[in-house]
């Protein structure tokens, strides 16, 4: 079984690819990559920027769910576990030892390493686009500070190891209210550097962690949908344990 890659990501390459055609697109579009200042201002733009957003309310944010390109997320932060499902597919993860486990239409797969696997890339890349302001100093990441043209600053974060694409950077651009407005990315799956997306309609969790829930670029919109945060998950849920089964299997 051949699984696709997340549907957003074929999304923007046929976007690109009609762009492309179209004569000198590539060469009006496609931006060098900045360089910038590492240290201290980079730092403290960093800090003022997760300070926007509320960081120390996310680190209580026990556990998360939210609906990205039809994929639908459950996170429990607190035990490192996650549930993806899409179509008639749930693949439960343990993100701490890397093992998981897949029904579909309900029933335990013996054989599940592929979707294990796909799901697992789907997680990287969707919880990255929740909230990517929690991972400005994950090990591995070089900040610099960027003067913009305008006079404001920017910030240049290189992502050097992990995730699904290291090597990837994104600029972001600070809005006049310390929320990010906007970034725009060097990423390996898109051959235009530079393409900005927007970060707004900016929405606040229970426990009082903002998150985007929608990036446009041009006339196209990627969107978070369904998004909730909670203490813990069983505050989230209100039910049985969801993530019973990868749990047992951890113990």
């Amino acid at each position: 079984m051949k699984l696709l890659r997340p549907r957003w990501r074929l999304a923007v390459l046929l976007i690109l690819l009609v762009l492309l055609s179209a004569g000198g697109a590539y060469f009006a579009l496609d931006e060098p990559l900045p360089t910038g200042q590492t240290g201290a201002g980079a730092d403290a733009l960093a800090r003022q920027m997760q300070s926007a957003v509320d960081i120390a309310a996310w680190q209580q944010t026990g556990a998360v769910r939210w609906t990205f390109a039809q994929r639908r997320h459950l996170w429990d932060r607190r035990r490192g576990l996650a549930r993806v499902q899409w179509d008639n597919t749930e693949v439960q993860l343990d993100l701490w030892h890397h093992t998981g486990l897949a029904l579909r239409d309900g029933t335990r797969m013996e054989v599940a390493d592929e979707l294990i696997e796909a799901a697992r890339g789907y997680w990287i890349n969707d919880s990255f686009w929740l909230n990517p302001l929690a991972k400005l100093f994950d090990k591995g990441t070089r900040r610099e500070l960027v003067v913009q043209p305008d006079g404001s600053d920017g910030l240049l974060v290189t992502y050097t190891e992990g995730g699904n694409t290291p090597g990837d950077a994104y600029l972001w651009l600070v809005g006049p209210t310390g929320l990010p407005r906007a970034w725009k990315m060097w990423v390996s799956i898109i051959p235009v550097g530079g393409l900005e997306t927007s970060w707004d309609e900016w929405i606040e969790l229970e426990t009082g962690a903002k998150v985007s829930l929608r990036h446009r670029w041009s006339r196209f919109t990627l969107e978070l949908k369904d998004v909730e945060g909670a203490t813990s998950l069983k505050e989230l849920t209100a039910d049985n344990d969801p993530l019973a089964a990868i749990a047992s299997a951890r113990n």
